[in-house]
């Protein structure tokens, strides 16, 4: 992406992003007001973390497609939409989105809003610390939704 200067590249690959991935939520913010810019730094944090802590600085080579997550109708304990974004969410964490799919995106953020309006790295630290099993991550959502 040529809009990167080469030092917010080197910066971007310190922190395991990818150029992409900040752009989207840079995009998103200017096409529908959001994501704010706070959420797309908290999200960057919690990648950041994840990438330093448990991937000890190296990216993984594994990238993740839009076949290879739930579809979008995909329900778990009757939580719509939980399956994708949790999957979503686990490849975030560990940088193996394509590029074409976004953590964070407008369904993302409707099902998050719906939940509890859940902030967006909230949620990926919660399925970070639920190593993504589902079921634990359907109870953080119900938690979410009585409070």
């Amino acid at each position: 992406m040529s809009y990167y200067t080469p030092e917010d590249l080197t910066f971007l690959s310190s922190i395991g992003y990818k150029p992409r991935e900040l752009f989207d939520f840079v995009e998103d913010l200017g096409d529908s007001n959001e994501p704010s810019e706070s959420t797309a730094l908290l999200v960057a944090a919690a990648r950041r973390d994840h990438f330093l802590v448990v991937q000890h600085g190296q990216a993984s080579q594994t990238q993740i497609t839009k076949d290879d997550i739930p579809s979008r109708e995909a329900d778990f304990q009757g939580l719509p939409y939980l399956p994708r974004i949790t999957e979503k969410a686990v490849a975030k964490l560990k940088g193996e989105l394509h590029p074409d799919l976004m953590f964070g995106c407008g369904g993302d953020r409707r099902f998050l809003r719906a939940n509890g309006d859940i902030c967006p790295a909230d949620f990926l630290r919660q399925v970070w610390a639920s190593e993504g099993d589902l079921a634990k991550v359907a109870d953080f959502v119900r938690q979410s939704l009585a409070h």
